[in-house]
């Protein structure tokens, strides 16, 4: 299965559902905003979106800085 993520190709083994994608890739549980294929999902959402062939992922990460 192909995705996008962040405009670069990305192979997967199956579908997952957001929480478990962002989990594989390493991303924190806090401080991220996901869209699929340009919809901002909410994160009450994640664990019922999957994220199946070909979509467009979208994930940006809160940074500090001063």
């Amino acid at each position: 299965m192909q995705i996008t993520i962040n405009g670069r190709p990305r192979a997967l083994d199956h579908a997952l559902n957001v929480t478990e994608l962002l989990s594989q890739l390493g991303y924190p549980d806090r401080g991220v905003a996901v869209a699929v294929d340009g919809v901002v999902v909410a994160k009450a959402s994640w664990p019922s979106t999957i994220v199946t062939d070909s979509r467009e992922i979208e994930i940006v990460t809160a940074v500090q800085g001063g």
